[in-house]
């Protein structure tokens, strides 16, 4: 229902952030495109908003992200003049366990997915920080219908270990719903069983474990607005665990969905706060850390905070062990893949090529997704160095593992490299390839 006074508070906020109706609109197109909206409006469609016509709920919300996005805070409905969309449930004190078993329920119901896929990133979610998450176990103690002890923790830990390797080898399309009904079903439960201190901490940190992989293959999948409320999720459940580890290892998995958005300053607050909450962290872990706060810096342009970071993270591999943890280890390869990272941001191309080539020299062979995407990366940056031939050399081994990987963000480097190679077709490499991938592509 169109409102009919002006909506000033929407008109103080284009001001504050020195757009044109014609950039506004623009933003609004760009943040719902990110959700699967197709939007085309301009600045007849923004005059219309000022002169008091209320857009769809959905396009709302759009408004109000590309808002808080130009101006780095939170922006209400209110604040923009516009009414809330309507709530199903009335709100209610917050319920770790709750939320976790309504966001796993959704993702589990195949009819429920496209709606899954609406959920938009926010630049200003509220991230809940180290001391405000310390102890509020809300999961403890409600509804006791079993005991457990240390051995279904274990089965926790070994079940998130291994979705975390299908992960690996054939993306999170399939896996992120068995991961879903996993955690409904089974670690739900537990974490309202009658247990232990002790091991009460250990399944609530086994539990924060696995909602990070969901939220991690939720990233895979593109669907970055419930990625970000599985990452919360994880955060909650870390800090009534006391789990630094998890707790920093998902907020360095925040800022590398930011900064693959395209969102840089995000990227670096929130990797800083992660190298900031892990104050004793080892050397794998420490550069595990820098590497992101790195490739965050770079992102945003400031190269002497990036090569700093960059230089601290080489230093921290040199000093670790030489083997890793199985799960969310941090090798060589990723190291190598943040310096190529690193470089290109700073306009290093060549540099950036050399680096994802030693990246992908020793990286490990069950990682097939990563060998997908960062393969047809490194076909891109060869490309742009005019260098064709070799980089459909490349493009071909990532394609040897793509039939394999059902992972939207594989997919899109296949449509990257499609796009890329249309101006080359009569070139017999660049048609090659091209024709094996019409044949392979899904």
């Amino acid at each position: 229902m169109a409102q009919r006074s002006p909506n000033v508070g929407m008109a103080h906020l284009i001001a504050e952030s020195r757009w044109t109706y014609r950039q506004f609109a623009r933003a609004v197109n760009r943040v719902g495109a990110e959700t699967g909206l197709s939007l085309r409006y301009d600045e007849s469609a923004v005059a219309h908003w000022l002169g008091g016509t209320v857009p769809r709920p959905a396009v709302r919300g759009c408004v109000r992200e590309a808002f808080a996005r130009r101006l780095g805070r939170p922006v209400t409905y209110d604040e923009a003049g516009l009414p809330a969309p309507a709530k199903s449930t009335p709100t209610s004190p917050p319920d770790t366990v709750e939320d976790m078993i309504a966001l796993g329920r959704q993702d589990m119901d195949p009819s429920r997915r496209g709606l899954m896929a609406a959920g938009l990133f926010s630049v200003a979610l509220t991230i809940p920080g180290w001391p405000d998450v310390v102890g509020r176990a809300e999961a403890a103690a409600q509804g006791r219908i079993s005991r457990i002890g240390a051995h279904e923790v274990d089965m926790v830990v070994a079940m998130t270990e291994r979705i975390s390797e299908l992960d690996d080898r054939f993306g999170g399309r399939h896996a992120r719903p068995m991961a879903a009904s996993f955690m409904v079903n089974t670690v739900a439960p537990y974490l309202r069983a009658d247990t232990s201190a002790g091991v009460r901490r250990a399944m609530l940190s086994a539990a924060s474990d696995l909602l990070y992989l969901t939220g991690y293959m939720a990233v895979d999948e593109g669907l970055h607005g419930l990625a970000q409320r599985y990452y919360v999720k994880a955060l909650e459940l870390a800090g009534a665990a006391e789990d630094h580890l998890t707790y920093c290892t998902t907020l360095r998995g925040m800022s590398v969905q930011a900064v693959d958005l395209g969102h840089g300053a995000k990227a670096v607050d929130l990797a800083d706060a992660a190298a900031a909450a892990s104050p004793k962290a080892g050397p794998r872990m420490r550069a595990f850390l820098a590497g992101q706060q790195a490739h965050a810096a770079a992102a945003t342009g400031d190269r002497a905070t990036a090569l700093r970071h960059l230089r601290e993270a080489e230093g921290a591999m040199d000093r670790a062990e030489s083997r890793g943890a199985a799960f969310g280890s941090y090798d060589p390869s990723s190291l190598n893949y943040h310096v190529s990272q690193v470089r290109y941001e700073l306009g290093d191309v060549a540099g950036a090529v050399e680096a994802m080539r030693r990246a992908d020299q020793v990286r490990s062979s069950v990682y097939r997704r990563a060998r997908v995407r960062h393969r047809a990366l490194l076909a891109e940056r060869e490309l742009r160095l005019g260098h064709l031939e070799a980089a459909c050399a490349t493009w071909h081994r990532s394609l040897d593992d793509y039939p394999h990987v059902q992972s939207a963000r594989a997919d899109d480097r296949v449509r990257t490299m499609f796009r890329l190679l249309r101006p080359h077709l009569r070139n017999p490499a660049a048609r090659d390839l091209h024709d094996r991938a019409r044949a392979l592509t899904r």
